[in-house]
């Protein structure tokens, strides 16, 4: 080669992303080292990874590519899909993402790079944003109570199925599903009942009342309108099982429901379904924003979360997660879900859609589909053919005898993907996307496939839905939904919300097991590609060619950082991952015959949805202790697994710990659980620890769950999306989920899905893909050294004001550390709370508070935040500690100090009075950079007391709620 073609190749682009995403320079990097004292940062792996599982091999890894070469690729892979219209329905749909979501939402990190709204104070844009979602919910299903979303569909339908089974307390153990469900629902039910020893009985939607007289179920699962299209009033069938003591489930389509009557005004007991037609694309299967409403009676057992309005300190309404018992943090092995997780990106997305639209133009959207439908269904018959259905919203289900292979055929040649409902039978659902020249091409297909001649203009609408199940009760009357339908009113609307909140667009969020690392712009473009928007999850797979390509790369690099021989993309978040990776140890125990291996052991620190998942997975859970460093402890470990011996089936551990540390004795552990017949599961909450210079697979777990809005960049979007996915060992990989609907989404010998679609929530798989390829392996090692180098730099610089609870052998801690602020209490009266709280003062959000220890704050800066803004961080924290010190020594008062009083909105500082004994000043701008960039917070510190104890849910009455509070 040339010295030119030398010079051109050293001055390509390749390397330079991984510059960008780790955030401190050469020069930062070396003045941090110095600081913690260490002169390498492979000298700092050193000291803080135990030597014996060190090393990685990274041999399968592609080398990096430029931010353009990714983006090019990624948009090339997406040309290899073909997106056919897809009239499958079966839960999924076109839709038309209004543009100034599209921009001013999904595309707009203000909105994707939150975190979950556990510091209401700070999240107040994106908690409305919900409650308009959980009021569109009540409002369309007519139930009171909706929670801020679940995964998908079908796994809402488990959801809903636990739910039913804790409300009549194991009365029974069998559950009815009508038999016109969607399969991948049916399927995802039958995954979730196994293990609970529940029986799943499917039964002819004639004779559903019948079976609830004679089989007495915990619950009945009913589709509205059914999975073929058919409408019925299903009053009847909610009133036979309720007369039985079963509750009624009720799945539906949430744009139906702007035309049929509720649910919810025919008896339901929940109401599950998805979002997903509300302007999100189908995107290949996710990520969609599933929701659930129920009765008033049954509030305290929904699971995932509830955004619930209170007041705050000054009295004025706010908003906040309410009920929070629920989390799973808390509830552990006694919870009903494992599902802490939302949509909540998706679900502002839906929420949004009904505030543009309005009831108005909802239910234009929604009679122009009923009406496409009702043309064709008139095609239909006079082409020949005839209706399983004469009642039907959007849906047709044509009986179309031996013309059903022509008819799928003619459809293909013409751009279509119709559903196969049986041999002879073919369904068809309209969407707002169908075009009048679409029909008019359907229309042709019918004459040409069945006989005769027709036109469009000839067509009289027939079928449809029946006068007596017409909605006749107004919906959507809260005023934000009939004021944002101009777009400066909308945009302005969107930014107001955006405004309120904490992003990493604004600042550092220093969650500690979150990582909150930078999700880049050039990962973000692709899920906005056409190619990968518009195809539908059951679309045929030659169709999918490039989501097929992306997927088994994806997984082959997961599986060579994990050290794994197999992994699946299927769970759509953290928590589905867990409940998959404990399923495949539990499916391996039962195909060797130890069926009776069902003990899972999971250390008090562990995060508290494993237990809750241990649980669900038919295991019973046995804590192990740890000791005063952090560790498991060894000898209570020895001790119950000599215990459980025989019945053990799973160890769950984190690694890193919970606490931050790396623990010595890792491997002896695995060690002693393999020998009594156990298996290792490792939560991959960690895993940004752990890339490049170890792996699950070295350390020698059998299964660990990745979160890829963790490690691997998929953005939190305000707590949701993720994605879950697992990576196996050899011999667990027949174990891993597969999908009745596509055999490339698992091993035959697999169990059933744990998500509706077969790859979860495959429109985000891109971001990942573009991290690691554009990162590379000698990158994606220096991210890690990076992440433990900027967490070991905090704690030197903290740990003289805020001790740090755990270190490792050396001294070191992980990619995070845990600041023990429980001495202040006693002290001055301060509260982790109100360091939290006064955070917000400084425009941070504030760390993990109170876990994995009561009092604590675990932070975890991520490699991706520069030395300024942990510095800035640091020095918050130090001007606390001297206001918490002031406190102490009375130089400030106990009760009232800017700590207690924190956080001060703009409000109180341009008040004409001011009664506190600090000046405004010391509130507003407590250090000089504060004053530069001052975010304010909305509201002052909410109350979550009376925001349980009056709980309010929905956005129509707060205009009365604040008048009240005032």
């Amino acid at each position: 080669m040339s010295a030119a073609l030398d010079e051109l190749a050293a001055l390509e682009d390749h390397g330079a992303f991984a510059a960008r995403h780790i955030g401190p320079s050469e020069a930062e990097i070396a003045a941090m080292l110095e600081v913690v004292g260490v002169d390498s940062l492979g000298a700092l792996a050193e000291r803080t990874v135990p030597a014996a599982i060190r090393g990685q091999d990274f041999s399968h890894l592609p080398p990096p590519a430029s931010e353009a070469e990714v983006i090019a690729e990624l948009r090339d892979l997406s040309e290899l899909n073909t997106p056919l219209r897809s009239l499958i329905g079966m839960g999924y749909h076109g839709t038309h993402v209004p543009p100034v979501i599209l921009r001013n939402v999904l595309e707009n990190p203000g909105w994707y790079t939150a975190y979950t709204p556990y510091q209401a104070e700070i999240a107040q844009g994106r908690l409305e944003a919900l409650v308009n979602f959980q009021t569109m919910v009540t409002d369309l299903t007519g139930l009171p109570m909706a929670n801020a979303s679940l995964l998908d569909e079908a796994t809402a339908a488990a959801e809903a199925m636990a739910l039913a089974l804790a409300a009549t307390r194991g009365k029974s153990n069998t559950l009815l599903v009508a038999d016109d469900i969607h399969p991948q629902t049916l399927a995802v039910i039958r995954t979730r009942a196994e293990p609970l020893g529940l029986t799943v009985a499917v039964v002819p939607v004639a004779e559903v009342a019948a079976a609830c007289a004679e089989r007495k179920p915990f619950a009945l699962v009913l589709q509205y309108p059914g999975s073929t299209g058919a409408v019925r009033d299903i009053a009847p069938e909610i009133a036979a099982v309720q007369k039985a003591g079963g509750l009624a489930i009720v799945a539906a389509d949430p744009l139906s429901l702007v035309l049929l009557t509720p649910p919810g005004e025919m008896g339901a007991d929940v109401v599950i379904g998805s979002s997903q037609r509300f302007g999100v694309p189908m995107g290949y299967g996710g990520p969609h924003a599933a929701f659930m409403a129920v009765k008033d009676a049954y509030k305290r057992l929904m699971p995932g979360r509830l955004v619930g309005v209170s007041v705050d300190a000054a009295g004025r309404p706010a908003m906040r997660l309410a009920l929070q018992t629920r989390e799973q943090h808390i509830r552990r092995e006694k919870a009903t879900s494992n599902i802490c997780t939302a949509q909540v990106l998706l679900a502002v997305m839906a929420g949004m859609y009904a505030v543009w639209h309005g009831p108005e133009g909802l239910t234009r959207i929604a009679k122009r589909v009923s009406l496409q439908a009702r043309l064709l269904a008139d095609a239909a018959i006079r082409a020949g053919f005839t209706l399983r259905h004469d009642a039907f919203f959007d849906t047709l289900a044509i009986e179309a005898g031996d013309k059903a292979e022509a008819l799928m055929r003619g459809a293909l040649a013409d751009g279509f993907n119709l559903r196969r409902i049986d041999a002879t039978g073919i369904g068809i659902a309209l969407d707002e996307t169908v075009t009048r020249r679409e029909l008019e091409t359907l229309v042709a297909l019918f004459a040409a496939v069945g006989g005769g001649k027709a036109s469009l203009d000839a067509l009289a609408p027939r079928g449809g839905i029946p006068e007596a199940l017409e909605r006749r009760s107004a919906f959507l009357t809260a005023s934000v939904f009939n004021t944002h339908h101009a777009e400066h009113s909308m945009l302005r609307y969107l930014k107001s919300l955006e405004d309120k909140d904490v992003a990493l667009n604004r600042s550092m969020i220093p969650l500690g097991s979150c990582t909150m690392k930078l999700n880049a712009t050039a990962e973000m473009i692709p899920i906005t590609f056409p190619g990968f928007g518009t195809l539908h999850p059951f679309a045929p797979v030659d169709q999918a060619a490039g989501y097929i390509a992306l997927v088994r790369r994806l997984e082959g690099w997961l599986a060579a950082i994990t050290g794994f021989a197999a992994v699946s993309l299927q769970p759509n978040a953290g928590s589905q991952g867990e409940y998959a990776g404990l399923l495949a140890i539990r499916a391996f125990h039962r195909a060797n015959g130890q069926e009776g291996r069902d003990i899972c052991l999971i250390p008090s620190s562990a995060h508290g949805t494993n237990p809750a998942s241990a649980v669900m997975a038919g295991m019973r859970v046995v804590v192990v202790g740890c000791d005063r460093d952090g560790n498991v402890d060894l000898a209570d470990l020895d001790a119950k697994i000599a215990q459980h011996a025989e019945k053990l089936s799973a160890l769950m551990i984190t690694y890193p710990s919970t606490h931050g540390v790396f623990e010595e004795e890792i491997i002896r552990i695995c060690d002693a659980v393999h020998q009594a017949g156990g298996q290792v599961y490792m939560d991959g909450a960690n895993m940004n620890a752990q890339v490049g210079l170890t792996s699950p697979g070295r350390i020698g777990a059998d299964v660990c769950h990745l979160n890829l809005h963790k490690t691997f960049c998929i953005p939190h979007g305000g707590g949701g999306p993720g994605v879950g996915p697992i990576g196996v060992a050899k011999h667990l990989a027949p174990h891993l989920p597969n999908h009745p609907l596509l055999k490339e989404a698992g091993p035959a010998t697999g169990y059933g899905p744990v998500s509706a679609a077969p790859f979860g929530s495959a429109s985000i798989l891109p971001i990942s893909y573009a991290y690691i390829r554009m990162m590379g392996a000698e990158a994606l090692t220096r991210a890690t050294q990076v992440a433990i180098l900027n967490a070991n730099y905090i704690a030197r610089r903290l740990d003289g004001h805020f001790p740090v609870l755990y270190k490792g052998a050396r001294g070191m801690v992980a990619h995070e550390c845990i600041l023990d602020c429980r001495g202040f209490q006693q002290g001055g009266g301060v509260l982790v709370e109100d360091i939290a709280k006064r955070l917000q003062d400084y425009g941070f959000h504030a760390p993990t508070m109170s876990w994995p220890v009561a009092g604590t704050l675990m932070v975890e800066p991520t490699e991706s935040e520069p030395k300024a803004e942990l510095d800035r961080f640091c020095d918050a924290m130090i001007a606390i500690r001297a206001e918490i010190r002031a406190v102490e020594q009375g130089r400030m008062d106990k009760a009232d100090n800017p700590l207690k009083n924190a956080p001060h909105t703009a409000t109180e500082i341009a008040a004409a009075e001011w009664t506190h004994p600090y000046s405004r000043e010391e509130a507003a701008y407590p250090l000089p950079f504060v004053a530069a960039h001052k975010y304010w917070p909305p509201v002052k510190r909410v109350d979550n007391v009376y925001g349980d104890r009056n709980l309010v849910c929905t956005c129509a009455p707060l205009e009365d709620y604040a008048q009240a509070a005032e």
